[in-house]
């Protein structure tokens, strides 16, 4: 893994200054601490920070191709890359390296912009095109790697982050108001919007284009059959079977140590019991837990760890956790309200003082139907047909108000909410932080008229009506595949791992895959109220039974009872402070009724207390301070 940033002025005599653009590839220093390069030409300047992984020695970048007209800035992996070099050379391309690096350049040299449509892999990149005067960024099929970029005029910076186009003295800081929007309802900022105003995150499978001071956006793929596959269910099995062996193996190429993220779930677990029949030494694994055994899950994992003889390690997280949430703002550099970026953060750190990689089983649920919100939406849509159950589901939805979030009672609670609602509708319920009229209701008077032009429902149904296979549930776990994937799970593990200098692979991420199980019936994913039938089928002689047959838990953190307890004053501290309470966007009285009525019992508010919390910690940082990772 690396981070990458660059400058191309518009103006071919406004050469980029050196000092400029080190400046900003120092902020990626914890993606890349194992070497930088730069390349400035004139107007053109990229920079580049290393994580050593493939051709340690080798694969220094920027990277320019055998006559210098193509230079290059990538972060990622390409795990195809062997097989991609065997055939290029064949078609008469010299290599100098052993690294994936190269691979894309003569790819490009090859076949353009097509090239993309042969990597395997994830990645984010920009190439400079010498010859053609042009810039070719481009972004991984799933959004695994990031990619930030600005366009004024004719001038266009790109990063890893946010936080080196910031730096840029041309760069002002100003918050988007309609992203801003957007987070409070989806605890991130989904691409192809930044928290940052006139600043921008490439969207997955798309690349852009910058020639003569003008950027083109496209996109190169998509997870989206017209109809389900027309095979039987054995031979689906079995090839399920074979394409996770299969992404499992071609992750486990390095030239450094690795391991693997084990949360005594279905999926790490079927990872972790692949990696040690196909590599053939010990693994390595980190379990992360909590003294709340509603949270706790290392029973679970130790169970796998001991089937397979891996080499465990674990780690209780504890309250004095949150003292991070700093630390982990800069890195993030946008507002990100997702708790478990702790527990996340903490395996990352814990994995880095064995390993430099490690796989885990992101994805699962997406490609699945791991969540429990995947049986309850097809049932709610159900009910709505039902004379009068929409109002009784309305009814029912007041009485169990306040309960923790993701507890049974709540979901009781979103599933009679959203009897008879359309299809996106019912979505927001399960997944909004702030629905619509929760919001209303936190606006200050100027934030709340500019959010009536704001239209963040629109992003779910979009994605929603796309989706070709007419069937709810494949409509909703392609809404996730194109939403909640890469806006919240995917940044969550990235900045986790990068800011370690760790790099995560998740073989359910290979975009085969991907493609294989979204064209998989629904009912060979969701039978008899499981979730994940064929997974379970395929893998079934890989696991202990007690591991087969659980539910889904989530990765959680236990923030409500943190907020009445240990970090209550905390806190109080940080949100009822009269420069958090002064900044114009919300209510006063509204955020110290959120506060008063969690910590009082009346409530449950602690996912939205801590979505309010983390946008104070960024501002504070990024606006107030002027601050970056």
């Amino acid at each position: 893994m690396c981070g990458i940033c660059g400058i191309v002025y518009g103006d071919r005599e406004r050469a980029v200054d050196r000092a400029t653009l080190e400046a900003m590839t120092r902020l990626m220093a914890h993606r890349g601490p194992d070497g930088e390069g730069f390349h400035l030409d004139g107007p053109v300047g990229l920079g580049h920070r290393r994580l050593s992984v493939i051709d340690v020695e080798g694969g220094v970048q920027p990277m320019t191709n055998e006559d210098g007209t193509l230079w290059l800035v990538y972060n990622g992996e390409i795990y195809n890359f062997r097989e991609l070099t065997e055939e290029l050379k064949a078609g008469g391309h010299r290599f100098r390296t052993r690294c994936d690096t190269e691979v894309i350049l003569h790819l490009y040299e090859e076949h353009g912009t097509g090239c993309l449509e042969r990597l395997r892999g994830m990645f984010s990149f920009a190439l400079w095109d010498g010859r053609r005067r042009r810039l070719f960024c481009a972004r991984d099929r799933l959004g695994v790697k990031p990619f930030f970029y600005r366009h004024a005029g004719s001038d266009f910076i790109f990063a890893s982050g946010p936080a080196p186009i910031l730096s840029h003295p041309g760069v002002e800081r100003r918050v988007d108001l309609e992203a801003l929007d957007l987070y409070l309802t989806y605890q991130y900022v989904p691409a192809p919007f930044s928290i940052f105003a006139r600043m921008h995150k490439l969207p997955p499978a798309h690349f852009l284009v910058l020639e003569n001071g003008n950027v083109t956006v496209e996109r190169y793929w998509e997870a989206n059959p017209e109809r389900p596959l027309e095979i039987g269910y054995d031979e689906a099995r079995a090839r399920l079977r074979d394409l996770l062996v299969e992404a499992t193996r071609l992750r486990l190429v390095s030239d450094v140590p690795l391991g693997a993220f084990l949360s005594g779930g279905i999926d790490s677990s079927i990872v972790v019991a692949l990696m040690s029949r196909e590599g053939g030494a010990q693994v390595k694994t980190f379990s992360i837990g909590f003294d709340d055994e509603r949270y706790n899950e290392l029973p679970y994992a130790r169970m796998v760890a001991k089937r397979y003889g891996t080499d465990h390690h674990e780690l209780i997280v504890k309250p004095d956790a949150v003292g991070l949430l700093p630390k982990l703002v800069r890195h993030y550099g946008e507002p990100f309200a997702d708790s478990s970026a702790l527990p996340t953060y903490h395996v990352a750190r814990m994995s880095r003082r064995e390993v430099t990689v490690a796989l885990n089983g992101d994805a699962g649920d997406e490609l699945f139907a791991g969540y429990d919100r995947y049986r309850a939406f097809s049932l709610a849509g159900r009910m709505g047909a039902i004379p009068g159950a929409a109002p009784l589901g309305r009814t029912l939805a007041r009485f169990l108000a306040g309960a923790p979030r993701d507890s049974l009672r709540d979901r009781a609670r979103r599933f009679a909410e959203s009897f008879g609602l359309p299809g996106p509708a019912r979505y927001l319920r399960y997944v909004a932080y702030f629905g619509e009229e929760e919001k209303a209701r936190l606006y200050a008077p100027r934030f709340r008229e500019a959010a009536g032009a704001f239209d963040a429902p629109g992003q779910i149904r979009r994605i929603y009506e796309a989706c070709r296979i007419h069937d709810e549930t494949a409509r909703l776990l392609f809404t996730d595949l194109c939403s909640y994937l890469p806006g919240d799970l995917l940044v969550k593990v990235d900045i986790a791992t990068m800011a370690v200098s760790l790099e995560a692979r998740s073989p359910f991420l290979d975009h085969r895959l991907v493609e294989f199980a979204a064209a998989l019936p629904t009912r060979w994913k969701i039978s008899g109220g499981e979730g994940k039938r064929i997974l379970r089928d395929a893998c079934a002689d890989l696991l202990p039974g007690e591991i087969l047959r659980r539910g889904k838990q989530g990765f959680g953190v236990p923030i409500s009872r943190w907020f009445r307890g240990e970090l209550g004053e905390y806190l109080r501290e940080i949100l009822l402070d009269p420069s958090s309470l002064g900044r114009g966007y919300f209510d006063p009285a509204r955020v110290r009724e959120l506060v008063d009525h969690h910590q009082r019992g009346f409530r449950d508010h602690s996912y939205r207390l801590w979505a309010l919390l983390a946008l104070e910690l960024w501002h504070r940082e990024f606006i107030d301070g002027g601050g970056g990772a």
